[in-house]
């Protein structure tokens, strides 16, 4: 039997979980597509599923983004071809092979190498419908001339909200660190709060939006800078009393999940090999060193993303 090398945890816990096994090589059936994958990017649902935080069957190959090139097709798959090279979003990505469906991957533009493309989906996906739309559904539905204010902006979502934020015209506040504000406002930020020195209330006042990356009590407080009939979108949930808060301030909060969508996946991949959207890699690790790659993640204030490199 054929076999091949994937990143698994047999238990919870921290990065220490993670196992480089030796798995039987999957075969795509009917509908599938057979991905070699040749990079895959870390995000924090990665490590928090490692963590045991949604209750999930074990074992299990960790990861979701990825990118590489179509090694077999199934019967009944149309679009795809042997060769072609693709990029998209799959639970268990975080191995030399992979299975997914068609809806769950795009065609990767001659411009663009495997490691920027394996950083788009979640990230890019998750700012996309956090701020515009989810599968028609407006989330924070931000507009041109419109205020938003961005939390934990120098993390993999932050710095691609932040670009398509200023593509669609808006002004942008974010919060990072210190060090993070030189890159922020090379994306086009215009104004950068150190959440550590200054709190964010003196600079962002009556925004038209929030998206808030953290929770707790940066999510409590973002209610009282937005103007009535604003939105807070949080990707970590909505506390117990953000509902009645939201009501009390006359804005909507919503929490969402990114869902994979092909023609958003598209339209990032085009904003990336243009240079519209930068992706910045701050670390490459081999998928053998997976632990270490995620414990860069977890550890935080990582500016830009996390790649691991499979072939």
């Amino acid at each position: 039997m054929a076999t091949m090398r994937a990143v698994r945890f047999h238990e919870y816990g921290g990065p220490e979980v993670l196992r480089y096994d030796e798995v039987p090589c999957p075969e795509p059936g009917a509908g599938e597509i057979l991905v070699r994958v040749h990079a895959a990017s870390v995000n924090p649902i990665d490590w928090k599923i490692a963590a045991g935080a949604y209750g999930l069957s074990l074992p299990r190959v960790a990861g979701h983004d990825f990118s590489g090139v179509v090694a077999g097709v199934g019967e009944g798959v149309a679009g795809f071809a042997v060769e072609d090279r693709v990029f998209g979003r799959h639970d268990g990505a975080d191995a030399e092979l992979v299975v997914v469906r068609p809806e769950e991957i795009a065609k990767t533009p001659p411009g663009l190498d495997h490691a920027r493309a394996a950083t788009i989906p979640t990230a890019g996906l998750t700012a996309w419908q956090a701020l515009f739309d989810l599968e028609g559904a407006p989330t924070m539905d931000l507009q041109p001339g419109q205020t938003v204010l961005i939390h934990g902006a120098a993390g993999g979502v932050g710095t691609f909200a932040v670009q398509l934020a200023k593509q669609r015209g808006a002004r942008v506040i974010a919060t990072a660190r210190a060090a993070h504000e030189a890159y922020l406002r090379s994306l086009g930020a215009d104004d950068v709060v150190d959440y550590s020195q200054q709190r964010f209330e003196s600079v962002a006042r009556d925004v038209d939006g929030v998206l808030d990356t953290i929770g707790g009590e940066t999510q409590r407080r973002s209610f009282d800078v937005i103007r009535p009939g604003g939105a807070l979108v949080s990707l970590v949930g909505l506390a117990p009393t953000s509902k009645q808060r939201a009501e009390e301030r006359g804005v909507r909060a919503v929490g969402i999940v990114s869902k994979t969508s092909r023609p958003v996946l598209e339209e990032l991949a085009r904003l990336v090999e243009n240079g519209t959207i930068d992706v910045e890699i701050a670390a490459r690790f081999p998928l053998a060193k997976a632990r270490e790659a995620y414990a860069q993640s977890r550890d935080g204030h990582t500016q830009g993303k996390i790649v691991l490199e499979a072939t």
